[in-house]
């Protein structure tokens, strides 16, 4: 019936367990024993904004920090790049902030109102934007789970969500792995991706529980595998399409939407990889481990008189 040659997708798919799952326990890994770089928004620290004047260099103002013996995070603002937002990474006392604004000002030849901004962060703030993260992610979760059940079935579902925790633990991983600074743009960025992710494998999904219903004297396996190649196309297209027009704002944009469109770019790669290695070689798992697929009875059509 079908002549189309396939590629065997899930005649592999014990090496992409292994693959994924190393490369997921070797991020988290590093991440834990490094310790993960949390951003000011989780752990609490003092902002500050300049106007400069001109465009200065980050690596002038962060000689001025490590005289003070301050870490931060420095980016450009404003028309021309003309001021600084430096977000230090603890919280600076009243006499060190004086110090440090004193410093940056003689060292720049700043007037005194020339500090536009003092923000305070506690770390009570950052606790609680994790908290409030986690539970955006698992109510996200949740109601993905409900509609994929509502929609096909609950092998389904679970198969849609493992496929989401993986996606979420891989850019977590590569976080960890580089040092990349985690703040606010990446939560933003996890639940798009969520979204992203589970659109991407209800594609497939929806090809399978057609295709459950026109192959039925074929092998699930054989199945499956039709299914992921005839929307193999679709699937990386849109993804790679999504990627390229991502890219030009990671080189062209400023800090602050590189920290939104990085792990974008990252679980968009891997959202696609995981609808077609993780989420439909789940859904044949737990079809063998529960009798085979749910097939559906075609509708008979009687000629009316």
């Amino acid at each position: 019936m079908f002549t189309i040659k396939r590629i065997s997708f899930l005649k592999y798919r014990k090496i992409y367990y292994i693959v994924f799952s190393s490369l997921i326990i070797l991020g988290l890994a590093a991440g834990f024993i490094r310790g993960f770089n949390y951003g000011i928004d989780f752990t609490g620290g003092t902002m500050l904004q300049l106007e400069m004047g001109r465009e200065v260099s980050v690596s002038e103002i962060d000689r001025v920090l490590k005289t003070n013996d301050i870490e931060a995070d420095i980016v450009h603002a404003g028309e021309m790049n003309s001021q600084v937002i430096i977000r230090t990474v603890q919280a600076l006392d009243t006499a060190a902030r004086e110090e440090l604004l004193s410093d940056l000002l003689t060292e720049f030849n700043l007037p005194d109102d020339a500090v536009m901004t003092i923000e305070q962060f506690g770390p009570s703030v950052g606790d609680m934007l994790k908290k409030n993260a986690v539970k955006a992610v698992i109510i996200a979760s949740l109601g993905i789970l409900i509609y994929i059940i509502v929609r096909f079935e609950w092998k389904f579902g679970l198969a849609a969500i493992i496929s989401v925790i993986h996606d979420v633990l891989i850019l977590i991983a590569f976080y960890g792995f580089f040092g990349i600074s985690i703040n606010n743009p990446f939560i933003a960025a996890v639940l798009t991706l969520v979204g992203y992710s589970v659109n991407d494998t209800v594609v497939v999904f929806d090809r399978i529980r057609e295709n459950l219903n026109i192959m039925k004297k074929n092998k699930l396996e054989e199945l499956v595998d039709t299914s992921i190649n005839q929307t193999l196309v679709r699937s990386l297209m849109t993804s790679v399409t999504i990627i390229v027009a991502i890219i030009p704002l990671f080189i062209l944009g400023g800090d602050i939407i590189r920290q939104f469109t990085l792990p974008l770019v990252v679980g968009i790669a891997a959202g696609a990889l995981s609808s077609i290695c993780i989420a439909s070689p789940i859904y044949y798992e737990l079809c063998q481990l529960t009798g085979g697929p749910k097939y559906k009875a075609k509708k008979s059509r009687k000629n009316k008189e």
